[in-house]
């Protein structure tokens, strides 16, 4: 395991750096995947019983836990002093379709272990720290991101999930009744808040730059804005054997070339643009039919805004040439527009000290995947700290962080957070 040096109670905290570990591989059973994954999906039953098991974690710890109107989880470090605002670390507990056991949960599973800590060596704080497990940030099962933060942060409301429905016809709002969270019964506080001081996310890196240049932590200098879609191609399904390939509205043929034109105009724009078409569906699709719909999502990222933009309008503007001249309709809907972001300075220099405090090896980087972070910079001051992530596999049951990164992750958290609510930086407005 990583050496730990210079901290106080050095046993305990390898302790709980311990307990992170085998509280991991717990979470991960909370929607095992027969494939070797994790399927946690928004108000699903594995994600219920993973918030509800997450709470039940936090309280035997001491932490006031609950859940807010949407299904975020909070655990709650109280301070004595109410006139600062609390310091909010996290991350989310949803997961891709047969993900990995990393993303997202080791933000949640460090940041309760980190208070835990805390709370066990130090008793009450200055400052009021606080941890969150956020009912989603994938966009896996609906076709909108960041549904927790989103709300937390007044970015989303409830108008946004109406009439958004998963592969099974099951709507968003019915599915977060059916968990248990009916806002107009009013049982469970506010998800839109304005008390948050600032906001601190570790995460694995889910790329490989880390693990290429020999660095135990990446500190996060902007994350990527980035534009989700779906584009719809409408023409005629007909008979394969009886029509004529010259009188074909054939949907899927013109899918097919906007999918290599997307691919073609990212590489011909270069490094740091990537597009993505990560998932394309033939309505009714039959093998003797010629395609009459198919519906294709479009992922486009940049750090620059202006440069999203203008890819995404040009991109679009030749999907519907391709339309016009096979003689198609085309719609598109988007579904997320976010700002690339910068990261707070401030905390950031404290994760460097913190660093350095310990001798851990680091580098400054942006993010190329976007985070409930991207969500917080706006509105206070927010960083973000990586973890190596082996081969920069995520998204995938082999997705995996070495033991020891993952406490160097933990004890860096735990030093910032100590600064913010009981060292230097416990009496300072954020």
């Amino acid at each position: 395991m990583a050496k730990i040096k210079g901290h106080p109670q050095e046993e305990m905290l390898a302790q709980y750096g311990e307990r992170m570990l085998l509280a991991l591989e717990w979470l991960a059973t909370f929607g095992a995947d027969p494939e070797g994954g994790v399927t946690r999906l928004l108000y699903a039953e594995p994600w219920l019983k993973a918030q509800l098991a997450l709470i039940d974690n936090m309280q035997s710890m001491g932490l006031k836990a609950d859940f807010d109107e949407i299904g975020n989880v909070y655990g709650k470090l109280q301070g004595s002093n109410p006139s600062l605002k609390p310091m909010l670390t996290g991350s989310h507990i949803d997961t891709v379709k047969n993900g990995g056991k990393y993303d997202g949960a080791y933000g949640v599973i460090a940041s309760m272990m980190a208070l835990g800590y805390l709370k066990a060596v130090y008793g009450a704080p200055k400052r009021t720290l606080e941890m969150v497990s956020f009912c989603e940030e994938e966009g896996s099962r609906f076709p909108l991101a960041y549904w927790g933060s989103g709300h937390v942060t007044g970015v989303l409301s409830l108008a946004e999930g109406a009439g958004l429905a998963d592969p099974e016809g099951v709507t968003l709002l019915e599915a977060m009744e059916r968990a248990g969270f009916d806002i107009d019964q009013g049982q469970l506080h506010p998800a839109k808040r304005d008390d948050i001081g600032g906001y601190i996310e570790i995460h694995i890196e889910q790329g490989a730059v880390l693990e290429f240049k020999e660095k135990q932590i990446g500190v996060v200098t902007a994350i990527v804005g980035q534009i989700r879609m779906t584009v719809v191609v409408t023409g005629i399904p007909n008979h394969a054997g009886t029509t004529p390939m010259t009188m074909r509205k054939d949907a899927l043929a013109a899918a097919a070339e906007m999918v290599a034109l997307t691919e073609k105009m990212a590489l011909a724009e270069g490094e740091p643009l990537v597009a993505t078409v990560g998932r394309l569906e033939v309505k009714r699709g039959t093998s003797n039919v010629v395609p009459g719909e198919v519906e294709f999502t479009l992922d486009i990222r940049h750090t620059d805004k202006r440069k999203i933009e203008d890819f995404r309008a040009e991109l679009i503007s030749r999907f519907v040439e391709i339309a016009v001249r096979r003689e198609l309709y085309i719609d598109t809907v988007e579904h997320l527009n976010a700002l690339p972001v910068a990261m707070d300075s401030g905390i950031s220099a404290e994760i460097e000290a913190a660093c350095d405090f310990y001798g851990y090896e680091h580098i400054r980087m942006p993010s190329g995947a976007g985070h409930d972070a991207q969500l917080f910079g706006p509105i206070c001051p927010s960083a973000m700290i990586f973890v190596p992530s082996r081969a920069g596999i995520s998204h995938n049951p082999k997705e995996f962080t070495k033991p020891d990164d993952l406490i160097v992750g933990f004890q860096t958290l735990v030093h910032v957070l100590y600064q913010y609510g009981y060292g230097g930086k416990a009496d300072e407005n954020l």
